[in-house]
């Protein structure tokens, strides 16, 4: 009986095989095992309950034909389904389900009809066009500016952004599909996305590239459900070549519209479409979001974006100023990039202030107007001082190079440099004396230690000392 039961499968899938894409054929019927043979009634088994929706929505009619080919005119279908997320997986649950002949399949999850015969886009509704309103465009909604040319690479963010280029070069041909791109507020996700859609977009004009927000696809399925538009709304979707979902973390607890993105995601990966998601934390860190989602935002790359080491804000800094056509001292440039360390969007804004400040009062760009505006943008906030700018700032006082704090140099001004950055970094930070070792010539955190008391020592003994140290702490909390 069991050889009978494989050889009738596989009589059907000979058939399937033949009449579906090699893709869909391994993602839809591989992975199903038949496990029972009761008269005309085959049980197959399968993955999930999503897994068998997808089948009765998409393969219905297929199924209908190569059972009733196989098993005769009465011959039926039944399915086994492994239960999401149990804990014990291996005792499935059947439900007695025959093969239908309708062509709409009711989805309990979305509580709407499936109809998997409507394909034509002229029939199906825009969400973007708001009834009695203009039209909205909705060519993309891609912000031009926030292109790869823009996009300054650095160590914090060379992964990122390289899958990003490589994706936007080959939409939903590459293993990073979905591509999530996550981080705190601040630190380019955003363009990032955009800038992916822009590079599909100009690479190739005939695909259908959508960014939106999860707050502006939330808003849309509520106006979908209020109009009784459910179907059309996830027909939208399902059409996009590339979809880009910004702050999918927004959709969090929210679980009906979680179902609808989860029909669209699988739809588009499927079919071969590119997904890209940002978020502002990785996968592990979402909360309210349901398993079966979380599960295939893993089946990709995350990859994430840190904050930008002191070089990348230099440079952040200037390629804006490149843009705008505008001139900056480069002490004011340095300035900024070591006093705001932990967020572009903010560093961006402040060098903004700074230039319409100078504009507006006819002002000289200097380090004191940049002091006033830095004040509005992080003092608001207790303001921590950074190693690299403690460093700046001694070695700007010996008028020595930045680097030589770390080289093996033993020149007394080098080593005296050394020491009063270990001295102010273990004063004025929270770094373990590892760290500030680790900053300062790789020293042990002995050494740290070391040059603290021979600071203080000198302080105790030379009045002059002491009073350039005196200077150097007003300059360093200046900032």
């Amino acid at each position: 009986m069991e050889k009978n039961i494989d050889k009738i499968w596989e009589n059907c899938l000979k058939v399937i095989k033949d009449n579906i894409g090699h893709q869909a054929f391994k993602t839809w019927f591989e992975p199903i095992k038949p496990i029972k043979l009761d008269a005309n009634v085959l049980t197959i088994q399968v993955p999930s309950q999503f897994f068998y929706e997808w089948l009765e929505e998409n393969y219905i009619s297929l199924l209908k034909t190569t059972i009733k080919k196989e098993l005769g005119s009465d011959g039926r279908l039944e399915y086994s389904i492994i239960m999401e997320n149990s804990f014990d997986s291996t005792h499935p649950y059947t439900i007695k389900v025959p093969t239908s002949n309708k062509r709409a399949i009711k989805n309990p999850s979305l509580s709407m009809p499936i109809d998997i015969n409507r394909s034509s886009s002229n029939s199906i509704p825009n969400p973007f066009i708001i009834p009695g309103l203009q039209k909205i465009n909705v060519q993309s909604q891609l912000v031009e500016s926030y292109s790869f040319e823009n996009f300054v690479e650095g160590d914090c963010n060379r992964l990122a952004r390289s899958a990003g280029f490589a994706v936007a070069n080959n939409p939903g041909k590459t293993a990073f599909n979905p591509l999530l791109i996550y981080s705190t507020v601040g630190l380019g996700k955003t363009h990032l996305a955009h800038a992916i859609g822009i590079q599909v977009k100009n690479l190739f004009p005939d695909k259908t590239v959508l960014y939106i927000s999860s707050e502006q696809f939330f808003q849309q399925f509520i106006d979908a459900v209020k109009n009784n538009s459910q179907n059309d709304f996830v027909h939208f979707y399902q059409m996009m070549d590339v979809l880009i979902m910004d702050d999918i973390q927004f959709l969090a607890g929210k679980e009906k519209t979680q179902d609808v993105f989860f029909h669209v995601f699988n739809h588009l990966h499927q079919n071969g479409k590119q997904i890209v998601i940002t978020s502002d934390k990785a996968p592990v860190e979402m909360h309210d979001m349901e398993q079966r989602l979380l599960s295939r935002f893993k089946w990709g790359l995350s990859a994430d974006l840190q904050p930008p080491d002191l070089e990348t804000r230099i440079a952040i800094l200037e390629k804006k100023l490149y843009n705008d056509g505008v001139e900056m001292p480069k002490e004011v440039i340095e300035y900024l990039a070591y006093s705001i360390t932990a967020n572009i969007r903010e560093l961006e804004g402040a060098l903004i202030s700074i230039m319409a400040q100078s504009s507006l009062n006819k002002k000289a760009i200097s380090i004191d107007l940049a002091n006033q505006m830095i004040d509005k943008f992080v003092k608001s906030t207790t303001r921590e001082i950074s190693i690299d700018y403690i460093q700046k700032v001694v070695c700007d006082f010996f008028n020595i190079p930045v680097d030589m704090i770390n080289s093996k140099t033993r020149k007394r001004e080098i080593v005296q440099a050394r020491q009063l950055t270990m001295f102010f970094s273990k004063k004025m930070t929270k770094q373990s004396l590892a760290n500030i070792g680790s900053r300062c010539g790789d020293k042990d955190h002995a050494t740290v230690l070391h040059a603290c008391r021979t600071v203080n020592n000198l302080m105790d003994t030379d009045k002059q000392f002491k009073a350039s140290v005196d200077e150097l702490e007003k300059k360093i909390k200046h900032q």
